[in-house]
This record gives structure tokens, sequence and C-alpha cells, in this order.
């Protein structure tokens, strides 16, 4: 269901038993800006038809955050200009040359492609998966756009980050909102989850250098400016703790020795992250 997040901002909630983000659409007063395409064609036209339903300027653009599936699957079903970072193109390219019968989805579990619970997810939201076709990109750029939707700018901008090497945000300062995609989150280094002080800390530079009270994550609550802080500050913390350190046990005693108190679940497992890719570095 739609919701109303200000008077020129609705979103669509992710759901996670099939991995939907969230989308989001920023209404101008000549046009309207739809933020990622969702999982599948299903998701997409669902969020189209609620977007029917609402008094907003006629949609023109669709901005992707990143190349990841689940945000660019229902390209296609929405019909608009499509915007997105470079990177993206390459990304995309190879995602189209793909396969999604049943014999495809197992090999593409097996080569280690996606999940299994990636495929499940498919499955579920893709039934005609035989003549599935995702989309194209219409606009790239190399680090920031603004596009005018009357009254209303949208600046998208390349964000970095561990999550992908094309991870934008979409800013809108006249309302004070940021979407962020999966920015936040850590990347796959040689098979193991976690993060890079090197790629993590000048992101969350650019994150808390925009003015904003509303910040969507892709597969998150709406966070405001206190919750989106905090998240950060912990992700913060976890990498300078740890350091160079290989040794989460060692990086959860600096901690407590440091804020005389036992990391809280989250903390251990942002310290473990960068630890964790610290030892695939090392092995490099």
């Amino acid at each position: 269901m739609i919701k109303k997040l200000t008077d020129r901002i609705y979103y669509m909630p992710h759901k996670e038993d099939t991995d939907r983000p969230s989308l989001g659409v920023i209404c101008g007063n000549k046009y309207s800006l739809v933020v990622d395409s969702g999982n599948s064609p299903k998701h997409a036209k669902e969020f189209l038809t609620e977007l029917d339903a609402l008094d907003i300027p006629p949609l023109k653009y669709l901005a992707i955050t990143h190349y990841h599936w689940d945000h660019i699957f229902g390209i296609k079903e929405m019909g608009l200009v499509t915007i997105a970072n470079h990177n993206t193109i390459e990304k995309l390219e190879e995602i189209k040359k793909l396969k999604w019968d049943d014999v495809s989805l197992v090999e593409h579990v097996n080569e280690g492609r996606f999940s299994d619970f990636t495929i499940e997810c498919i499955k579920k939201e893709i039934t005609d998966r035989y003549n599935f076709e995702i989309g194209e990109l219409d606009i790239t750029y190399e680090n920031s756009i603004k596009i005018d939707l009357g009254g209303l700018t949208c600046i998208i901008k390349s964000i970095g980050g561990d999550h992908t090497n094309d991870a934008s945000m979409i800013y809108i300062p006249e309302e004070k909102v940021l979407f962020l995609g999966d920015c936040i989150y850590g990347g796959m280094y040689k098979g193991v989850y976690g993060y890079t002080k090197e790629k993590l800390f000048p992101m969350i530079d650019e994150i808390l250098d925009c003015d904003a009270d509303h910040y969507i994550v892709s597969h998150e609550n709406i966070f405001d400016k206190e919750g989106i802080t905090d998240l950060l500050k912990q992700l913060k913390t976890a990498g300078e703790i740890v350091g160079e350190d290989l040794s989460n046990e060692e990086a959860i005693k600096r901690f407590s020795d440091k804020y005389n108190r036992v990391p809280s679940e989250d903390e251990s497992f942002y310290m473990k992250c960068f630890a964790d890719v610290n030892g695939v570095m090392l092995k490099q």
C-alpha cells in the first residue's frame, strides 16, 4: 500500500518475504519521478496501479539506485525515462544475458550468482520467466545529475560504499528526503560479507552532509535524522575499533574497554564484518 511521506513524496514499503525493496515517487509541479523499478514486472505494476489512484503530475522519470535484481526487474513494466549511474550499464547488460528457466535458476545458485532465497523470490514474483525482459537505461551519469520536476529538484548522485560500485542516492532538498537504496549495506569480498573503512567512511560523510529529515533505505523502515545518525555512528565506530585487526574477539575486548560496556548484537556484527573483510584483503 502506498504511504505518504511528505506533501510531495510517497512510497510503497519493502516486503521481506519476496525481498521487495521500498519504491518511491517524487512529485513536482510538472512531472513525477519514480525511485527504483521493483523486483518484478508484477511489483512494478502494483506500484503503478496504486499511483493511478493519486492526484499527482504525470510520471516521466525512473531513477535506479543500483543494479541488483530487486531494483531493476521492473524497468520495462515502468516504461519511463530511466536514469542510472554509468557503472550500472555493464552490470545490467550482464544480467540481461542470463536465462530464467528452472534449469538456469539452479545453475545461477551453483555458480554463486544468486542465493537460494533470491531464486525462490524470483520464482514467486515472476511466473512467466520465459518471456521476461528487464528493459533499458535511457540516461546515465558519472558523478551526479539534477532533474527539475517543476518546483522540486531531484539530485541523483553516486554515493559509493561497499554494497555496489554503482550505488546512488536521490536527494530532494526542498522536502528534506534522502533515498539511499541499499548503500548502507556491506558488500561481498571473495564470498565474505562485510565493510571497508575506505569505502564506508566517505559514504557516511556524504549522507550526513545532506540536510534531511527522512531517510529511505530499501529494505528497512523509514529512518529519521536521529535514527540514521545512530546507525551510521555504529558502523563507523565498528570500523575504527577493528582497525586493521583480523580478530573480532580482540575488537570486542577493545570496545568493552573503551566504552565500559559489552557491545550490542548489531555492534558485534558490524565489527565482525570489518574483521572478516580484513582477513580477505590480507590473503590477496
